[in-house]
């Protein structure tokens, strides 16, 4: 009961202020908290990306999970409109699922662009929208060093409202991204 106590503390004080529009607060379902290493935050994000049956828009700062990876192509596979935003620093590092996304057809658009100053800085968002209903954000980059050796969070959040927050800031973000490295 603590953990609840302390998520929703933390959810109030620190993502709500956060957002830009001042509105209503947000409702949820539920959240699931996982911590790494070895926290099982992984196989938490592939159960709800198997989940997916509509839409899957991913911002992820460093994508390089094989796992993690196969499960989105599977969503992709399954007829699932997947969408990502990556760094570009980060799409162009030896590890990077970037070239298997794009060579498997899935929209990727990277951030920031260079040469234009409206995008300058790093592209370190964390988070995914799974059928603008449920949410995983947290530190947790989607990498085999966030499973198994950094110390990361991550949330799963069911509420449509906070998906739709999120889906208003990939969508800025996606119109503001560049196609290809």
């Amino acid at each position: 009961m603590r953990k609840w106590s302390v998520l929703f503390l933390l959810f109030s004080l620190v993502i709500l202020p956060s957002c830009k529009k001042e509105e209503k607060p947000v409702s949820f379902e539920s959240i699931e908290v996982y911590f790494s290493p070895k926290g099982s935050a992984q196989s938490a994000i592939i159960k709800e990306l198997q989940k997916a049956q509509k839409s899957l828009d991913i911002a992820m700062f460093a994508f390089t999970s094989r796992e993690l990876s196969s499960a989105v192509l599977d969503a992709y596979r399954r007829g699932v409109k997947v969408r990502i935003v990556m760094d570009q620093g980060q799409a162009k590092e030896k590890f990077s699922r970037y070239p298997i996304f794009v060579q498997a057809g899935i929209p990727v658009k990277l951030l920031p662009v260079e040469g234009k100053k409206f995008v300058k800085g790093l592209m370190h968002n964390k988070f995914a929208v799974i059928d603008r209903k449920t949410v995983i954000t947290g530190s947790y980059n989607w990498t085999a060093s966030a499973e198994e050796i950094n110390y990361e969070n991550l949330l799963i959040i069911r509420s449509p409202q906070l998906a739709e927050r999120y889906e208003e800031y990939f969508e800025n973000m996606w119109k503001k991204a560049g196609d290809g490295i």
